[in-house]
């Protein structure tokens, strides 16, 4: 039986653009010798690029159209007499068209060498970030080497814009930057100007970028040809395409689509916005709350004054959207077991995708709670715990079954019970201490423990006056904790103040908390008296490096010797995972798990690792990119295909004209409203406080959205064709 009725009309939806385009004639056309076939309307340029013909152009662009203007487009058309510009003459059934003649070659000789009438001698030397079109223009079109015509022009290079530098010497006048500005972007800042005989594209009264209403989203320099607006080589130095100019997605390790949410926030649409960085991470919240976001440091924003605070952004819209999750989508059940020991962000987010691939998924935890070092190792001031739990939940969702209290010592007995494969996600739970004099002595904490402690609701016996040794954010979460104890709290590290290897605002915050800091100092001995803790004596470091094996190498100021008082001592200067031996997994130095560094896979066949315990203790976020990695390594491993993406947000209709803003390069970046320091230091409530969402929306309209240039389409050379 048929699967329809006999008769029924089946109406399938169009894209407008494609239905417009099955609607248009096909029309036939021979281009040297070569019958091809075109859509009505289209030029004679553009049929032929769409048939594999290469005829050289500059004025047109696929997403601009054509002026006609450089003229490098001339071709032969059958039975006329002058020559005619194939961006201009509409494709007609019937026609036959010469691209290669001798009259043709002479006409596209003349063409370039007027546009390149005092052009730089050394053209072709810049950094244009794409393949530079100019040179290929001049050796499709001529055999020659380059000679400049007419005197050369003698412009200022003007550098002083951020992102862009800007050479008028090197304008061809293609204007397809004044018309992707206007056009395209329908901001509209770039004119044409005249200088003597020279013409080239610039702003109104010479006015910087920023002064004119530039957005700064990199359309003009994507379609120059030649090179007059070029990204700025130390921003692209070294970088892949992708990385340089989408720094904000392509620096995240979980490669979150940063300006697709920006624009669902500013559009209001909390909910989509959401959805785009679950699309990667199952922990949305708890990253705008603790993310260490490289994100931010990279944003092409903070050239033009600020980054854009997009870890606050994504908090907001998870937060907001919180009542209004997506659907759950898993593939079909799997027959297969697998096992993840470790309840942290590497270890729930393997979980969470192997789920999602139809897998039967257990995780196990040593310790109560699951979380990890989110829930005992992060203050609840910094990451609330409702805020953990509800992410935990979701993860749930997808059919995961947590069980605590359950530390896994043998992978053979795990392997007996029917597990097909294990990921080891298991973190870097042990503190360590310097071996110096006075280490072991009462009153000398390691810091995972002390935090641990205190996450656990333990009582906690506090000193008052606390010395923490160590500069990272654990550092900071200590000293912070016992600030909130009661005590006054210092820090002393080796790196300077500059390379604190704590996040800043880590640094700010706890600053603003009271914490004294004393970096650049290296610890000999801690000092008793009556088997109390006095201080620690310390020394002033001028130099700091690591070996190959990451050992410090320290050089200390002469007769620098010095004592910072103290009652109670807390190291936090790392921590090392602890691998049980019945795991039977090969490590390397610092305690951490050997895997190979494609696969994840370990030196024991079907078992994988993740997180802290493979790269040493690192951030949130690169422990929910390893397990992702993971899962795909091991579903592969169980005869899965490995894609683990996710589409949960709505497709989005790009608006490419983006519009000029007010002010738009001034707009200050909006930052977290905090609570007090007064205040902030009585408790273990959160510090952040409630956000405006007309704030929010305002910053995420900051975006420069340079994923809008990614998506202009690119010109081929005639070496492609």
């Amino acid at each position: 039986m048929p699967p329809f009725p006999p008769y029924t009309i089946i109406i399938l939806p169009l894209h407008s653009f494609y239905f417009k385009e099955l609607c248009l004639e096909t029309i036939k056309l021979n281009i040297d010798g070569r019958d091809i076939e075109a859509r009505q309307g289209r030029s004679v340029l553009e049929a032929s690029l769409q048939a594999g013909i290469y005829i050289p152009f500059l004025c047109y662009h696929p997403d601009l159209g054509t002026t006609g203007e450089c003229g490098l487009c001339a071709v032969e058309v059958a039975g006329r007499e002058d020559l005619v510009l194939a961006c201009k003459e509409p494709a007609a059934d019937g026609l036959t068209i010469l691209t290669k003649t001798p009259r043709v070659a002479d006409a596209r000789r003349q063409a370039l060498e007027k546009i390149l009438k005092g052009h730089p001698a050394d053209c072709g030397t810049c950094n244009k970030y794409l393949n530079c079109e100019i040179q290929s223009l001049k050796q499709y079109i001529s055999s020659e080497d380059y000679k400049p015509v007419g005197p050369a022009r003698l412009f200022t290079v003007d550098d002083s814009n951020p992102l862009f530098t800007l050479n008028p010497n090197k304008c061809v006048m293609c204007k397809r930057c004044i018309r992707a500005c206007k056009d395209l972007r329908g901001v509209g800042i770039l004119v044409e100007k005249t200088k003597g005989e020279d013409k080239y594209t610039g702003t109104e009264n010479d006015l910087s970028l920023a002064q004119a209403g530039c957005r700064f989203c990199g359309a003009c320099a994507e379609v120059c040809p030649s090179g007059a607006i070029l990204d700025k080589e130390e921003l692209t130095r070294g970088k892949n395409r992708k990385t340089a100019l989408l720094p904000c997605r392509y620096t995240c390790p979980a490669e979150i689509d940063v300006p697709r949410y920006l624009r669902f926030i500013g559009e209001g649409d909390y909910a989509a916005a959401a959805a785009v960085i679950r699309e990667k991470v199952p922990f949305p919240a708890v990253l705008g709350y603790v993310c260490d976001h490289p994100c931010e440091g990279v944003c092409r924003r903070g050239q033009v004054n600020e980054s854009i605070a997009i870890r606050e952004l994504k908090r907001f819209a998870a937060e907001k959207s919180s009542k209004a999750l997506p659907k759950i989508n898993k593939k079909p059940a799997t027959d297969k077991k697998v096992a993840v020991i470790g309840s942290g962000p590497a270890g729930l987010t393997a979980a969470y995708y192997l789920a999602l691939q139809g897998h039967s998924v257990t995780v196990y935890d040593a310790l109560p709670l699951a979380g990890g070092m989110l829930r005992y190792g992060i203050p609840s001031y910094r990451l609330p715990r409702e805020v953990l739990d509800k992410e935990i939940d979701y993860v749930k969702r997808t059919g995961v079954e947590i069980k605590t209290n359950a530390k896994i010592e043998s992978m053979k007995n795990l392997f007996a019970t029917g597990f097909n494969g294990v990921i080891t996600a298991v973190g870097t739970q042990h503190g360590q201490k310097l071996s110096i004099p006075g280490a072991d002595v009462p009153g000398v904490l390691v810091g995972v423990d002390f935090l641990r402690a205190i996450n656990t609701g333990d009582k906690v016996s506090i000193g008052k006056n606390v010395l923490v040794l160590g500069g990272g954010n654990v550092a900071f979460d200590c000293a912070r904790a016992a600030r909130r104890l009661g005590a006054q709290a210092k820090m002393a590290c080796l790196e300077s103040r500059e390379t604190m290897p704590a996040s800043d605002d880590e640094i700010k915050q706890g600053e603003e908390e009271g914490v004294k800091l004393y970096p650049a100092r290296t610890f000999t001995r801690i000092l008793t008296e009556n088997g109390k803790i006095t201080g620690v004596e310390c020394l002033e470091v001028t130099s700091l490096s690591f070996d190959e094996e990451k050992r410090p190498q320290i050089e200390t100021r002469e007769n620098s010797v010095h004592v910072l008082d103290a009652d109670m001592v807390i190291f936090a200067i790392g921590q090392r995972p602890e691998i049980p031996e019945g795991f039977g997994l090969n490590t390397v130095a610092g305690n951490l798990i050997e895997v190979d560094e494609f696969t994840f896979s370990t030196s024991r066949e079907g078992v994988f690792a993740a997180g802290d315990t493979v790269s040493g203790t690192s951030s949130v976020i690169k422990a929910i990119a390893s397990g992702r990695k993971a899962a795909v390594a091991l579903d592969m491993f169980l005869g899965g295909g490995g894609n683990i993406d996710e589409k949960l947000a709505p497709e989005q209709e790009l608006k490419t004209a983006i519009g000029k803003i007010e002010g738009f390069a001034a707009l200050l970046r909006c930052e977290d409203k905090m609570v007090a320091p007064a205040e902030r230091i009585k408790n273990f409530n959160g510090v952040v406080a409630k956000t405006d969402e007309n704030v929010v929306e305002c910053e995420a309209k900051r975006c420069l959205q340079c994923d809008l240039r990614l998506k202009i389409t690119p010109i081929k050379f005639w070496s492609s064709y």
